[in-house]
């Protein structure tokens, strides 16, 4: 079944103790999408500028990805330069570009309309209200957001948070958005709002899942080649609806199988730059680490 993504497409530069990478592709929607395309048909509804490198549309189209929504306008691409602390946990930016990306204004084709699975990246949430306006009658709709649009766009994320499925967001956001710091109660409080489940990712310590009727952990993936943390948690967001894409299940159990496909694909992702990792992997590799996570988080008594 088709997966629906609206986020931003862009160019990165980063430093990490690994090494540099410039004018790598980054962007909500590209992590998702290479990600996702691994276990679902994909398209993306995004804007670049003129200058956007013709091979990371390419890239793109190779993989499989509709990128017939990525408009491309005079003016400059979004664009986004930092690096990394020695131990990866602290993201410094040096510089943000918007470009034509401050001026995006999704507009989706009938076909995109359509889409029965639908991931609203990181981008304001005025706008993804007005994706959510355009939609027919998905049958899911997954979240992303950041402290940003918290603390400055409260009110129109509060109406999207009503109008979704499952929100994907990280202990920092759970609190923002509750007043809660017990990672429990802080979830049942955005449940009781009417979200189906809710997904809070930690990063090295995994991931959580708390649904209506059911609560899930699981660690990360014990990977020892850690090089680019950029995009992981889109990555996580790709893995996770793409497999419920595939499935066509939204039940518990799907669910936590989908908390691991997310956490395999998010390992992926850290092990080179930018979407690098993700391009050279195969499904058979994909199966390989759930089927670890799934060793290495059950046990009996």
């Amino acid at each position: 079944m088709c997966v629906l993504v609206v986020g931003s497409v862009a160019t990165d530069d980063i430093r990490t103790p690994a090494g540099e990478a410039k004018g790598v592709l980054g962007g909500s929607a590209s992590y998702f999408s290479l990600s996702a395309g691994h276990l679902a048909s994909v398209r993306i509804v995004a804007v670049v500028g003129d200058d956007f490198p013709n091979v990371h549309l390419e890239l793109l189209e190779r993989r499989g990805i509709g990128i017939d929504g990525i408009e491309r306008r005079p003016g400059e691409s979004f664009f986004w330069s930092g690096s990394y602390s020695d131990d990866l946990k602290t993201a410094t930016t040096h510089e943000t570009r918007l470009g034509v990306f401050e001026q995006f204004d999704p507009v989706l084709t009938e076909r995109d309309r359509m889409s029965p699975f639908l991931f609203l990246a990181n981008i304001d949430p005025i706008l993804q209200l007005r994706v959510l306006d355009q939609m027919s009658d998905a049958r899911l709709v997954v979240l992303d957001t950041m402290n940003l649009w918290i603390d400055i766009r409260r009110d129109a994320l509060d109406e999207v948070l009503r109008r979704v499925d499952v929100a994907v967001l990280n202990d920092e956001e759970l609190t923002m958005l509750t007043g809660d710091h017990h990672l429990v109660r802080a979830a049942r409080r955005l449940l009781d709002r009417g979200l189906t489940a809710i997904v809070v990712k930690k990063g090295q310590h995994g991931a959580f899942l708390a649904a209506r009727d059911d609560y899930f952990s699981l660690p990360a993936y014990p990977t020892d080649v850690v090089v680019d943390p950029t995009g992981a948690g889109d990555s996580f967001a790709g893995g996770f609806v793409g497999y419920l894409s595939r499935c066509r299940r939204t039940d518990a159990p799907a669910l936590r199988a989908a908390v691991a496909f997310g956490t395999a694909m998010a390992s992926f992702s850290v092990e080179a730059f930018s979407v690098n990792r993700l391009c050279e992997i195969d499904e058979e590799k994909i199966l390989q680490r759930v089927a670890t996570l799934n060793d290495i988080s059950s046990f009996s008594f």
